[in-house]
């Protein structure tokens, strides 16, 4: 791993609300990242006053893209416009493609308690922007998990030492949360038609050589540069918690307005009015 990637940017959350009011941080998808192709939102939401997050995500419509939501403590229930249900309780994710239309809701389960996730929204190629909506749900059970030399990698999408994730993408990707011990390190190759970031959860990251590294925070995202690879060390005396992923570049435009992605202006106006007239999902 000769050629590892440098941290060229280093974005914190900003504080925001969204849905009918749920408290989160934006970490992509704010004036400093707008977006990270195929990335083009990350979402921190973590609350334990339940005024912060029991008004939840009411119905609302996405098209052209895919979201993942992973929980790590609470549960939410949710429903869409096709008649499907499902639950996502701590430990799981919930892989939806929107693909050509859907309306769906997100709302907690319980009414006290820490509600803690992210959402991360995954571009869609044009040839499948308009393909058939579609739900993965996994329970945490069925994620596996890896312990390799001081690294637990649950595997959320993708490989990481040889064990594979079962979720299926439409764009290559791997999404690992990552718990290393202190001074431990975590080593992945990264395909060059890959973009690929961090975001420090907890403790305190060294990245990159030995001789030229860069640290990140907690409550910061670390944005990798070009190279084969990615080492990511957990600094200090410290454990170290965080999310990594990388994502095959799409390389299309993107014209995004609310929850709708897709590559031009006319495929935009066109899913507004779909919606407005009853003809989304």
């Amino acid at each position: 791993m000769s050629n590892l990637r440098k941290i060229t940017q280093l974005i914190q959350g900003q504080n925001t609300s969204d849905g009918a009011g749920v408290k989160l941080k934006r970490i992509i998808a704010t004036p400093e990242l707008d977006q990270l192709d195929p990335f083009l939102l990350l979402d921190e939401f973590k609350n334990d006053n339940p005024d912060d997050y029991a008004a939840g995500f009411p119905d609302h419509p996405h098209r052209g893209f895919e979201t993942i939501t992973y929980l790590l403590a609470g549960a939410f229930t949710h429903q869409d416009s096709h008649g499907n249900k499902g639950h996502l309780t701590s430990g799981a994710i919930q892989w939806m493609t929107a693909g050509k239309g859907i309306i769906h809701s997100e709302m907690p389960e319980q009414a006290d308690g820490l509600a803690w996730g992210y959402q991360l929204w995954l571009n869609l190629p044009g040839k499948l922007k308009m393909t058939e909506p579609k739900y993965q749900d996994i329970p945490a059970e069925k994620l596996p998990v890896v312990n390799h030399d001081g690294v637990r990698a649950k595997i959320l999408a993708g490989t990481y030492n040889g064990t594979t994730s079962p979720a299926q993408s439409h764009t290559p990707v791997d999404y690992f949360d990552l718990y290393l011990t202190p001074g431990a390190v975590f080593k992945q190759p990264v395909p060059a038609d890959h973009n690929a970031f961090i975001y420090v959860i907890e403790g305190k990251a060294k990245t990159g050589s030995a001789d030229e590294p860069t640290y990140v925070k907690a409550g910061f995202l670390g944005v990798f540069g070009p190279g084969d690879a990615v080492q990511v060390q957990a600094d200090g005396d410290k454990p170290l918690h965080l999310l990594f992923a990388s994502g095959q570049k799409i390389n299309e435009p993107v014209v995004r307005g609310g929850p709708f992605v897709m590559n031009t202006m006319g495929e935009l106006k066109k899913a507004f009015y779909d919606y407005q007239t009853g003809q989304l999902g």
